[in-house]
């Protein structure tokens, strides 16, 4: 049997190539770090997470939760590597994403029908194809693409948070604390309100990278930058990611006016990422400005912010439900490149491009997931109803199908969830790859 291309060594092409193997097809992986970098990565492990470690909420009452436990049930590597490597984070899911990433790069590479091959393809090649190179995707291979799609790409800038060293933050003013006492696992950097428009003051008046004069900067709202929120309005940081609610201030026993919350990053809590600051401050302007933060005076930035472009292709004008490009049939797409937006959304496609890709090998039937699902939901998004206005989406229980009752908040969510994994198990029964055992997270 001929082998399979996945192009990316990401979350998708890794969960891509993961199922193509499980479903015995010989698969030739391509990644092209280190050979050639990219604007965001820092190593050449698959997978690597570049932005924030969370993989966020583990409750099925949220989408993206609903999403992880659909993914288990399907056989995910993705949720394998992240349920092997959490750390504490609240009713979250965060990762280290070192040992994350080092989990997925020796599974992918140690599988005895996987063949990695570093090195950048320039062509796409002849045969079954699952194009997963991501956002980052290589100027040769892009003008590729667009001379494929006889249509140019959309774009946005995504921005990544710094990272902080454990032993440069003040504890003494720093306190540990969840938001309404669900555990202690973030740090808060509490603010008075002079300290909160002083900062909010800084941000705007820092200086910021250019942008190229060719580039029209669109951002992804799920992902702004610290300072285009604060450009918004003075409150808006306040009532965003600095919101103060359901914490107290243990030296006060008050509430502060704001916060700036850190998140654990790694395992053995040596490093804390900095919840909603993602940034295109210049290296020198966030290390002046962050460390007017009340516990970060003498912070050690292990990271620093950075912004970056991230492409995707026009999805609902050239793709297929089952993830197939409409003019060729053997050539898939996944990941963040189609527009679903987020590390699980992207590797839940690459899962079912991967899926669809061997059963295309196999001379099978391709599958379209079902809309009531997390996964199907998100991918009639991005394949159906063709619009002017198409950007990025995380999963959401907005886009999943009406229920037959009437309900709201959190009894909608769970009807909503239970019905999902009904229809999940169903849908793998008639397609021949039962429900795998699971152990669902309560909805809260």
């Amino acid at each position: 049997m001929q082998p399979v291309t996945v192009i990316g060594g990401g979350l998708a092409g890794s969960e891509a190539a993961w199922q193509l193997a499980r479903y015995g097809i010989p698969v030739r992986l391509y990644e092209m770090r280190p050979l050639r970098a990219t604007e965001a990565h820092r190593t050449d492990g698959f997978a690597e997470l570049v932005c924030s470690n969370s993989l966020r909420s583990a409750s099925l009452g949220a989408a993206i939760g609903l999403l992880k436990e659909e993914m288990r049930r399907l056989g995910s590597l993705v949720m394998k590597a992240a349920d092997a490597t959490s750390v504490p984070a609240g009713l979250a899911l965060a990762v280290d994403r070192d040992s994350f990433s080092r989990y997925i790069t020796d599974a992918i590479s140690s599988h005895p029908l996987v063949e990695v091959r570093r090195e950048e393809v320039q062509t796409l090649p002849v045969g079954t194809t699952v194009v997963a190179s991501g956002p980052l995707t290589s100027p040769t291979l892009s003008e590729q693409l667009r001379a494929l799609f006889g249509s140019e790409y959309l774009y946005f800038y995504d921005a990544i948070s710094p990272v902080i060293a454990a032993d440069s933050i003040d504890r003494d003013i720093v306190f540990r604390a969840s938001r309404y006492d669900h555990g202690d696992d973030y740090l808060n950097c509490p603010l008075t309100r002079d300290e909160y428009y002083h900062l909010v003051g800084e941000i705007l008046a820092a200086e910021k990278m250019p942008e190229k004069d060719f580039e029209r900067c669109i951002y992804f709202e799920g992902c702004l930058p610290v300072e285009e929120m604060a450009r918004r309005g003075k409150e808006t940081l306040a009532y965003g990611p600095m919101k103060p609610v359901g914490l107290l201030d243990p030296r006060s026993g008050e509430r502060p006016y704001a916060v700036v919350q850190l998140r654990q990053d790694d395992k053995a809590g040596s490093l804390w990422g900095m919840v909603g600051f993602q940034t295109k401050m210049t290296y020198p302007e966030q290390r002046r400005v962050f460390r007017m933060i009340p516990g970060l005076a003498q912070a050690e930035f292990v990271r620093l912010g950075s912004l970056h472009r991230n492409t995707f292709i026009d999805s609902p004008r050239l793709l297929k439900p089952t993830l197939q490009f409409r003019s060729r049939e053997d050539l898939f797409f996944a990941g963040q490149m189609i527009g679903v937006e987020g590390y699980l959304e992207s590797a839940a496609a690459g899962l079912l491009a991967g899926l669809n890709a061997g059963r295309l090998a196999h001379a099978e039937p391709l599958l379209v997931a079902p809309a009531t699902t997390a996964l199907g939901s998100m991918l009639a998004y991005v394949t159906h109803d063709e619009r002017r206005d198409f950007q990025p989406m995380n999963t959401n229980y907005g886009l999943f199908p009406p229920l037959a009752q009437r309900l709201r908040g959190r009894d909608k969510k769970a009807a909503l969830a239970e019905r999902a994994l009904q229809d999940l198990a169903l849908w793998q029964q008639e397609h021949g790859f039962g429900p795998l055992a699971a152990t669902p997270t309560a909805c809260s």
